[in-house]
């Protein structure tokens, strides 16, 4: 197909000498709890970005791996120290699902910096806190109650896109609307953040939320019951207008934003960044696609699907070089009914052809069954 010659047959980018960050990467496997030493340290405010040049090639293959995709999809590329974008489609809004965490994360992180909670801070959870689709720490809470910390929770959010941990941490921050605030404070542009993982995919199911629904399989079971022509409303009502929508373009500039520091503190960013470098989900997306040696830092997000058809299938992130050249990257996909290695493959073309790999592509269903 056209992605898998674009990958064998265009001449991928080396993209040199568009700036370097010697920093070392970092890497976390866990969140320890702080000392109480550890406070937020200030980042300088950022010297303002060049006005660069996007290399051309780059601009044709982003473009051509859009257009020629059967579906809704939107692609944002953008140089973290050079500061040149590329995008196609990246202005409109597409479904986030669990790509929505980032930003619970940055809250958290930002309530961090200001003294208002600690990552050892405990938190208790109960049935009560169970949401729906992907929730590992479900099985923790058998018992009626487990006790953890925010960042045990925020790890488990980021690395395995555990949905009670997620909304959990929302409530601990203060709802949706705390999310919001962050989000307009920061300027962080075209990214709407939901009503929570619960209201969010029962509304686009067709149902009503209720607590029952997040024991075991019984989510799935009551929308199965539903009238065919019910769910199909519900959906392209949420594609159509989605809660959760944010432009490529906006997460990739606020992802760059990240990297540079201008959003939290140096030791909140660089615990972000090293988190999202340890996740397990999306093994055949951006991962798959990035050149040996590159690393990346990243959120995915996977919706349900109704039929062949799927509502969001994303992965955004940051990708770094060998030498420190930084890209923030967003590939998301809000409508399509192309199979899952379909969707996969576009993302690993766009990670591909930002890192210049020409090495062979996979294909998986591991890690990729609906988040969110």
């Amino acid at each position: 197909m056209m992605i898998e010659r674009l990958i064998a047959g265009v001449a991928l980018l080396s993209l040199a000498g568009c700036g370097v960050d010697e920093r070392p990467a970092q890497t976390a496997r866990a969140v320890a709890p702080e000392p109480a030493y550890v406070v937020a340290i200030p980042v300088p405010k950022p010297t303002p970005l060049p006005a660069n040049r996007a290399p051309r090639a780059l601009e044709a293959s982003i473009g051509q791996l859009v257009r020629e995709f059967s579906g809704v999809a939107g692609v944002a590329v953008r140089a973290v120290d050079d500061g040149w974008t590329v995008e196609a489609s990246g202005r409109r809004l597409l479904p986030q699902q669990s790509v929505s965490k980032l930003w619970v994360a940055m809250t958290i992180l930002d309530q961090r910096d200001s003294g208002r909670l600690r990552l050892d801070d405990e938190v208790s959870l109960t049935p009560a806190d169970l949401t729906v689709f992907h929730q590992p720490t479900a099985y923790l809470v058998k018992g009626g109650i487990w006790n953890t910390t925010v960042g045990d929770l925020l790890f488990r959010a980021l690395t395995q896109s555990d949905n009670t941990a997620n909304d959990r941490l929302l409530t601990l921050a203060g709802g949706p609307s705390a999310v919001r605030s962050f989000i307009e404070r920061k300027q962080l542009g075209d990214i709407r953040f939901g009503p929570g993982e619960r209201l969010l995919q029962a509304k686009t199911a067709g149902l009503t939320w209720d607590q029952s629904m997040s024991v075991g399989n019984t989510f799935s079971l009551m929308r199965a019951r539903l009238d065919p022509a019910v769910r199909a409303a519900a959906m392209q009502a949420y594609i159509d207008n989605p809660p959760d929508g944010a432009a490529p373009l906006a997460i990739a500039d606020a992802l760059a934003r990240l990297a540079r520091g201008e959003l939290l503190s140096e030791t909140s960013t660089r615990l972000l960044i090293s988190t999202l470098e340890s996740s397990k989900t999306g093994r055949a997306r951006l991962k798959a696609g990035a050149a040996p040696g590159w690393t990346l830092a990243h959120k995915t997000g996977t919706g349900q699907e109704l039929g062949r058809r799927n509502a969001g299938f994303n992965d955004v992130g940051l990708l770094t070089a060998p030498d420190g050249r930084r890209y923030s990257v967003a590939v998301m996909i809000g409508d399509t009914q192309r199979p899952m290695r379909d969707r996969q493959q576009l993302i690993q073309a766009v990670a591909a052809t930002v890192t210049g790999y020409r090495g062979p592509t996979i294909a998986s269903n591991d890690a990729d069954a609906p988040e969110s």
